[in-house]
Formats: structure tokens, sequence, C-alpha cells
């Protein structure tokens, strides 16, 4: 297995937002793609990862793989990756390594030792949404954070043409509307109001993901998964899938 990545920031920066969630994982390379399916220890969110072989400038997989690693281990070598740099992956089965090379001004070579961990493969869930929403991913973000200002959680709500995130605390809330727009595209199958609630700790980890994309779409359902997804054509898809937060009002 050789895998040579020019641009370096499409697996560096989906790993460092997962490693927010997941310490060790499961890679499976086949010859198609690179994927990266887990779930939080707490059981809240699932996280998968696609990374086209369409992304790469060479791609040699013979057979598939299934590579077990920490995630903060590979993190401090993504973290010395320049711009500029090259990153190459070469799988060392003999030694039970991933050898990771970054070519650039300077050579540098790292080797990582692989984990025995147990074949845990997760099963995506099939969910049905009666609504999507497709908007820049900075507006996306910046509701987030306003609305985290408040509360430890954020109220979704999609009334006709509207989607509105409403946080509420003892003493003071906050009301973001995002309306359709050239921005800002609202699908609905109903003619009511949709409502539920998520946590603010994982939406903040989960809208980091627009560093990969300028758009992001969003589903969800009352009391139902959030599913958030960030796509570059051709290149890579990194989806969330938020479990809904009870509330007890």
């Amino acid at each position: 297995m050789k895998l040579t990545l020019a641009e370096s920031r499409l697996l560096k920066e989906p790993i460092n937002i997962i490693s927010e969630l997941v310490s060790e994982v499961n890679i499976k390379v086949d010859k198609n793609k690179v994927e990266l399916i887990a779930m939080d220890p707490a059981n809240v969110v699932m996280v998968i990862f696609k990374l086209l072989s369409s992304a790469f400038v060479e791609y040699e997989v013979k057979d598939e793989k299934v590579i077990s690693l920490s995630l903060d281990n590979l993190n401090q070598v993504f973290r010395r990756i320049k711009p500029s740099d090259t990153l190459i992956l070469e799988l060392d089965e003999d030694k039970n390594r991933l050898k990771i090379k970054l070519r650039g001004n300077t050579h540098r070579t790292f080797n990582l030792s692989l984990l025995h961990l147990e074949d845990r493969e997760h099963k995506v869930p099939e969910l049905e949404f009666p609504l999507r929403i497709e908007t820049n991913s900075v507006i996306f973000e910046n509701a987030i954070e306003d609305a985290s200002i408040v509360a430890d959680s954020v109220g979704f709500i999609v009334d006709k043409n509207k989607f509105i995130v409403k946080s509420q605390g003892n003493i003071s809330d906050a009301n973001i509307e995002l309306a359709t727009d050239e921005e800002t595209d609202i699908s609905i199958d109903s003619d009511d109001k949709i409502s539920a609630k998520y946590s603010v700790e994982y939406l903040k980890k989960i809208i980091k993901g627009g560093k990969l994309a300028d758009r992001v779409k969003i589903q969800f359902n009352k009391d139902y998964p959030l599913k958030v997804e960030y796509n570059l054509m051709d290149k890579l898809g990194l989806t969330f899938i938020l479990a809904p937060r009870v509330s007890n009002d």
C-alpha cells in the first residue's frame, strides 16, 4: 500500500477534527477510498469520513486493509505537516507500523506502531428526514457560536421557509434566524413546525468541518438524530450523526 497526497490538508484537517471525538480508530483502505467510521465513547455522535482515491496523486492498494491507529499519535505527526508538504503513507506489515513521509523542503519520515483493536464495525443508521438545509459553512458556524454563549444545548427549528437556531439560559436567550436566500436553501416536506435540541459541546466540534468545505448540509427531525455533512466533490466527505438532547421541560 502506498498513498501519495499532494493536498495534505484533506487528511490532516479531518483527522484533527475527528481526534476531538475519538482516540482510537480502525481505518479501512480499499481500492476506491480511505474510510473511517467511529462512535465517541459516550455513544452520542457517529463520524463517517471518506477520502476518495481520486483525491490522491498516487493510490496503490491491491487488497483491502484495516489500519488500527491512535489518533492522538497520528495527530502529533500531522501537526508537523507544512502546507506545501506532500504526504506519503505506506503500510509496513512486517513491522506492523504505518510509515508517514513528509516531502517538502526537507524529507521527514515517521513510523507509527499499529494497534490491535477488535474489529468494531459500526453500522451507519438509515435515517429519513422531512427537511434539508444547505447553507454556507461560516453562517452555520456563527449561528452555533452565537447560541453557545447562552446555554449548553441548542434548539433547531424549521418553520416554513425559516431555520431558527435558538438557545435559552436562566437569565438570557439567543435567537438566530436563517431564511431562504442566495446563501441558504431550505426544503421541507411538512407544513408543521419541526424542532429538536442538541448538545452545544458536540456541535462546536462538528462545525469545525467548515474548514474543509464552503457548504454544509443539515438534516433533522423532531427529537431525532441530527445529520451534518461537509463534502468536497470527487475528494472527500465528512458526516456527523448526533443524538438529540432530551428536554426535561
